[in-house]
């Protein structure tokens, strides 16, 4: 009988009060974890079906004083259906193309993350850092990740989504595109590719991170339907319609 170590305890922490990104006057705490060691996998794919995202080799999940406007969200494969709204993102891309390479950081990467940067976070932490802090977004991971590149017909890099692979999906961890292509809906393109992908792989759903309702940059997540939110622990379909009021009473109930 083999001998096997006893698995070692895994410890949680809160963060200190930060002003919210989101959602202006609000203050966002996190309880976060670290994903190290032999059982990293194993241990990302549980945190991230109970609602945590990764960055580096740190999970994290929103614990925020008096707020829980931040749903984990995902979409279910295998029932998604794209509606006339996104079925126009797909037509607006023609000849755009998604390739799978290795989640390591390069300069042609780094030069249109500056561009989304200064372009649509200007005056965010991200704008300010180096090619190292890139890179190290990239690569400092204890998972199997990857970078999907988005490259015209000209073969031109138009957009990147750093992607985690789960057991059970895809994780969409961060995406940037060429701003002067804002008007072709890239991100929502990238999230209908992520899709088609995980339906090739065999994969149930994927992973979008946080549905905010009342942030203009994190409620589009809402147009993929059906998606699924985590509400008291338990994953179900995202109904029809959710304005501020209905989303808060269906997390407080």
């Amino acid at each position: 009988m083999s001998y096997k170590p006893p698995r070692r305890p895994q410890f949680f922490y809160t963060t200190a009060p930060l002003p919210c990104p989101y959602l202006p006057g609000r203050t966002e705490r996190k309880v976060v974890t670290e994903i190290t060691g032999p059982d990293a996998e194993p241990l990302h794919d549980r945190l991230s079906r109970a609602g945590f995202r990764r960055s580096h080799n740190i999970a994290y999940a929103p614990v925020c004083p008096g707020c829980n406007a931040c749903v984990p969200i995902r979409i279910p494969v295998a029932r998604f259906r794209p509606d006339r709204g996104l079925r126009r993102v797909l037509k607006a891309n023609p000849g755009l193309e998604g390739y799978d390479v290795p989640a390591r950081a390069t300069a042609e990467q780094y030069q249109l993350f500056q561009r989304y940067q200064q372009a649509r976070h200007g005056d965010g932490d991200m704008a300010t850092m180096s090619f190292y802090d890139y890179r190290a977004m990239v690569e400092d991971t204890p998972i199997e990740t990857f970078l999907v590149e988005f490259r015209d017909a000209d073969d031109m890099l138009v957009g990147v989504c750093l992607t985690d692979r789960l057991g059970d999906g895809l994780s969409a961890v961060y995406s940037f595109f060429l701003p002067e292509l804002e008007r072709r809906s890239l991100g929502t393109f990238t999230i209908l590719w992520l899709i088609e992908r995980a339906r090739l792989l065999g994969l149930p759903h994927v992973y979008l991170g946080y549905w905010v309702s009342e942030s203009r940059k994190m409620s589009y997540k809402s147009r993929f339907r059906p998606s699924e939110v985590l509400v008291s622990g338990r994953w179900q379909e995202l109904v029809e319609s959710h304005d501020k009021a209905n989303q808060e009473t269906m997390i407080a109930g």
